[in-house]
């Protein structure tokens, strides 16, 4: 295929809409193309792993489907999801504590990151603000890039938001003038950061969006890999008029099925599922249908204590290499579940600088600021820890080592 001509190639340029010019690769998927290579090492990406799963099973039952449901798997079917996968919806919630959910109130989303668009296109016009960690999920950050919404950081520390810091931040963006819509945040084990909100100061965040007219949008794709520690209360199970839960079963079983949900307050249930539906019609039945038929027929709470069992001993793997070879100048967090180790470099370091030369030397990582609404992370990087076995994790920490110690020799020249 020839390519466009160059005046037709302006033409079509100068039609771009503002929301289409300010949409940018993401920098994951950069990455994502250099995990592929074989010769390299990647502590990159967040993709559970796989061959844990009865893989036998699944074939036989997304085979029996198509054999003996054909005609219903394979057709259009409900905007708001099989009434059977979300009645089963409600029983996952449950095992994490949400049982103030009615299944009138739960929509089936084409992963999570739908019910984030969803989201947007409900509640934010151009030039709105809505609120969030720093860092966070570099999908919610090119959402609210694509509606043209402006994401203003609040203040975490180890434990998460800080309820003072929320405060300040609704009083001094007000007093600007900027219109402030929603608290997007994950609690467990943050994408990228692997930070908790601790369990007391969860209740004081609810108290102060409510109070202030704030919606949140809690997402929570990982809240039941948990290793270490007691689970915390979820904020809808604290508050479900005002928060919008955003769950997946991407990391807890499989992501290629593309299968989310949103738990919706009652009031604003109809305006949320009709976005929706104008975008994707209907979320696919036969995936539905395969995991309906999945929680039916395997202990898949079960399946997940194996998850557990597995990403923790990589967790500790990764930690323990971390503490063996990093050279001094760098922290890391310590998560008790989910997938990432945030790392934070001396200042003065560009990680994506590095990751440059992270490819020449065999290992591969995320850039931070590709999850920082405030442009503030650039000596910050993320690794993952889910899918590589614990000799690999050893491997690219050790390889990661060497590269650090020289860009900290070079900074300090």
């Amino acid at each position: 295929m020839t390519a466009a001509p160059q005046s037709l190639a302006a033409a079509h340029e100068a039609l771009l809409s503002d929301r289409a010019a300010g949409i940018k690769q993401s920098a994951v998927r950069d990455v994502f193309e250099l995990s592929l290579d074989p010769s390299l090492v990647s502590l990159a990406g967040g993709n559970p792993f796989l061959q844990l799963l009865p893989l036998e099973k699944i074939g036989e039952i997304s085979q029996r489907i198509i054999t003996e449901q054909g005609t219903e798997a394979l057709q259009y079917g409900s905007g708001l999801g099989t009434v059977e996968l979300r009645e089963q919806i409600l029983e996952v919630m449950a095992a994490e504590g949400i049982t103030n959910v009615k299944v009138e109130d739960v929509v089936v989303t084409n992963g999570s990151q739908s019910a984030q668009d969803m989201a947007c296109k409900v509640f934010c016009n151009p030039g709105d603000t809505v609120l969030c960690e720093d860092p966070t999920y570099v999908g919610a950050l090119n959402t609210f890039e694509a509606y043209q919404v402006t994401a203003r950081p609040v203040g975490t520390d180890e434990h998460g938001l800080i309820p003072q810091a929320l405060r300040e931040r609704i009083a001094d963006l007000r007093e600007s003038g900027e219109r402030i819509k929603f608290l997007y945040t994950i609690p467990n084990f943050n994408n990228p950061s692997g930070i908790t909100l601790a369990a007391e100061r969860r209740q004081e965040i609810v108290d102060i969006c409510r109070a202030e007219g704030i919606l949140i949008l809690e997402d929570n794709p990982y809240g039941m890999l948990r290793y270490d520690g007691q689970p915390a209360p979820t904020l809808r199970s604290l508050d479900p008029e005002n928060v919008i839960y955003m769950g997946s079963f991407s990391k807890i079983f499989a992501p290629g099925l593309r299968i989310g949900w949103a738990a919706v307050p009652t009031h604003l249930f109809r305006r949320f599922y009709l976005a929706g539906e104008a975008v994707a019609l209907c979320p696919p039945t036969l995936n539905q249908m395969i995991i309906s038929a999945y929680l039916n027929e395997h202990d898949w709470k079960g399946q997940i204590d194996k998850y557990n069992d597995l990403y923790r001993s990589r967790r500790d793997a990764m930690l323990e290499a971390l503490a063996a070879h990093l050279p001094e100048g760098i922290s890391y967090t310590q998560p008790e579940g989910g997938f990432f180790i945030w790392l934070t470099l001396p200042e003065g370091i560009d990680t994506y600088a590095l990751l440059q030369l992270g490819v020449k030397a065999g290992v591969i990582f995320i850039p931070g600021a590709a999850f920082s609404p405030s442009g503030q992370a650039d000596n910050k990087l993320r690794l993952a820890f889910c899918s590589v076995d614990e000799a690999t994790i050893a491997e690219g920490v050790q390889r990661l080592s060497g590269l650090l110690a020289a860009a900290i020799e070079a900074n300090g020249r």
